[in-house]
């Protein structure tokens, strides 16, 4: 995996907490910069740490699945992004707007919520032989951090209309991701 992939990955795994970062942003009268700040480091840092903590625990037992990495990493990259999809659907309809106060306990189950997904996909890591895992978090980390704090603007000034799309799209990303992940495994595309 490259930097590029790295990037898309950090992408698609944030459009859960962009969808959750919209819903805080509905719920301020006007744009909070300090909680804007403390949303965007919340879900970025834990979209990072997750990550470390799976490819630390996958890399324990990346020495008898390396053989089959590109199928499990693909099988996990679908079932998360499958999951983005069905969990999205089911919760169309839902009303997540709030009052615009910053609960900090609400905010840690939020930022664990959305980042169990990139659990999984650092377990895939460690199944990589010469993945740079640093820049992959530091990266995810990021782009989770600035697509957090985008996410708060836009619930603010254009309101629920785009959670939808946005984790729809997180979840065609890692979809998308898997399947280049087995089609490189298998020899059949080389990026």
């Amino acid at each position: 995996m490259n930097i590029l992939d790295f990037f898309v990955l950090g992408v698609g795994l944030a459009m859960d907490a962009f969808a959750v970062s919209i819903c805080k942003g509905l719920g301020m009268s006007k744009i909070n910069k300090k909680n804007m700040v403390l949303i965007a480091v919340f879900f970025g840092g834990f979209q990072a740490l997750m990550p470390l903590l799976g490819y630390l625990l996958g890399n324990t037992f990346a020495e008898y699945v390396t053989q089959y990495s590109h199928y499990i990493a693909c099988a996990l990259l679908l079932a998360i992004g499958v999951k983005m999809i069905i969990d999205a659907i089911r919760e169309r309809n839902d009303d997540l707007s709030d009052d615009g106060k910053l609960d900090i306990k609400e905010l840690f189950l939020l930022a664990i919520a959305t980042s169990i997904d990139a659990f999984a996909v650092g377990v895939t890591f460690a199944f990589y032989e010469n993945i740079n895992v640093w820049a992959a978090i530091s990266i995810i980390g990021i782009v989770t951090a600035v697509i957090a704090a985008i996410g708060v603007v836009i619930g603010n000034v254009f309101g629920s209309r785009y959670k939808f799309p946005a984790t729809i799209l997180g979840g065609v990303v890692l979809i998308l991701l898997g399947i280049k992940i087995l089609l490189e495994g298998l020899g059949i595309i080389d990026f």
